[in-house]
């Protein structure tokens, strides 16, 4: 019965000599530095695989003069917040101007959820860490993933020839006996400068979000505010992309073209996804479809958008055409009412008061919306030109979708309102985590 403690005490001073040259600060700077290297490499391989799957669906594979991995590449770089644009030609007598900004969110979001777990899987455990720590995490992962992003840049270009008939250009080339020539490079100032705000905003969001990842001491009295409204708004905006997941497999199996629709899975399933959420909420787009080639959406979208003007998306002109376009609000309401609103009170301690809860969960869903507008936002657009004078008519194209912010915003926020006040309600009869205090636990 002696033995016992003085065994314990030896291991115990035995793990202290083994442990304690992994708490020095450049063994700290070395882990941080691994494990910021593996969070990047993890990003950026599933990236390039969702990419290059969806790119592959999309007919990518067949562009000539072996474009297809810098076409990968550049769908990699405009998932990243990066800038790619096109250009184009057809010798002197005729040119090309094109632009494109789109993100392929389904890119986007594999890589966030890859980047976020790998950066918060060393940091769990613990209820606080200092500010000097967390720099000392994101720093390192922030740089490498500059670096990656970079050098993917640096290869997402290419300038390949079109052989007459493979397209409108190949017209020109018949006619003026000029090869003509279309392609893409990156813009690697605005690269950088918008892969650095995707980087960052992603690690805050996923501090945010999760409740085993560590805060600073002088934050965590905030955390009953902040986590519970930001995470069942993040179980929001992944249940909708589950759900478009499988309204797209019923759609493929119903009305064929299971490629195509694969490949907006792979590539553009959250912008397709998210943007019923907001028409669902009341809130509206502007933009118009103009041209011969478009981009994928659904049939009854690009009805409304094409017209010689701008056209107004909303719950109500998609109705017009197909009044199954009011399911829309009724799946809305019963995600944020049933499912959101009750998420964030469960996870709230049971002192919050339901009109707290309705500001906290209002202003989280508003933050989101304005996101998701900002990044859904499309406007991609090529043209085609004879001697500098205007377009040549039939040959041009432009895809346009901006949103109305201050209407989907604000929608946003009274909807997220109402649902964080009755989901408050519909919640007390459910368990709630955390103790119940008499003062409200977020001390405001």
């Amino acid at each position: 019965m002696c033995v016992l403690p003085v065994v314990a005490a030896s291991r115990e001073c035995h793990l202290c000599r083994v442990s304690s040259p992994s708490t020095t600060p450049a063994s700290r700077a070395a882990k941080a530095w691994r494990d910021g290297f593996f969070a990047v490499v993890a990003g950026f391989a599933v990236m390039f695989a969702v990419a290059a799957a969806g790119a592959a669906c999309a007919g990518a594979g067949s562009l000539p003069g072996g474009a297809f991995p810098r076409v990968v590449a550049a769908v990699a770089v405009m998932a990243a917040g990066g800038s790619v644009e096109p250009s184009g030609g057809a010798g002197a007598l005729a040119g090309a101007a094109g632009q494109l900004s789109v993100m392929p969110l389904s890119v986007s979001l594999a890589g966030a959820l890859t980047v976020g777990c790998a950066f918060l899987r060393p940091l769990r455990g613990r209820a606080v860490a200092g500010p000097r720590e967390l720099l000392g995490r994101a720093v390192p992962l922030v740089v490498l993933w500059l670096l990656a992003l970079m050098g993917t840049g640096l290869a997402a270009r290419q300038t390949f020839g079109l052989l007459p008939g493979d397209s409108p250009l190949g017209t020109i080339g018949e006619l003026l006996d000029s090869a003509p020539t279309v392609g893409f490079e990156t813009d690697l100032p605005v690269t950088a400068l918008c892969g650095l705000l995707w980087i960052v905003g992603l690690l805050v969001v996923a501090l945010l979000v999760s409740r085993r990842a560590p805060l600073p001491a002088s934050v965590v009295r905030f955390h009953t505010a902040v986590r519970p409204a930001a995470f069942a708004t993040l179980v929001l905006l992944l249940a909708y992309v589950v759900l478009g997941f499988f309204t797209a497999v019923v759609v493929a199996c119903t009305q064929g073209h299971a490629e195509r629709t694969l490949a907006v899975v792979l590539l553009g399933l959250p912008n397709l996804a998210w943007l019923a959420l907001s028409l669902g909420l009341g809130g509206a787009w502007e933009g118009r479809v103009e041209g011969p080639f478009g981009l994928p959406m659904p049939r009854l979208l690009d009805q409304v958008l094409r017209g010689p003007e701008r056209s107004t998306v909303d719950v109500s002109t998609l109705a017009e055409r197909d009044s199954r376009a009011w399911w829309l609000v009724v799946v809305a309401a019963v995600l944020l009412l049933l499912g959101t609103g009750v998420l964030a009170a469960v996870r709230s301690p049971a002192g919050v008061r339901p009109w707290r809860q309705a500001l906290h969960l209002g202003v989280a869903l508003a933050l989101a919306m304005l996101t998701v507008c900002l990044l859904t936002g499309t406007h991609a657009g090529f043209g085609l030109s004879l001697l500098g004078i205007g377009d040549v008519s039939g040959l041009g194209e432009e895809v346009e979708l901006t949103p109305v912010l201050w209407r989907n915003t604000g929608l946003a926020l009274l909807w997220g309102a109402v649902a964080g006040f009755l989901g408050t309600l519909l919640a007390r009869p459910l368990r709630h985590r955390g103790p119940v205090t008499s003062k409200d636990p977020t001390g405001l």
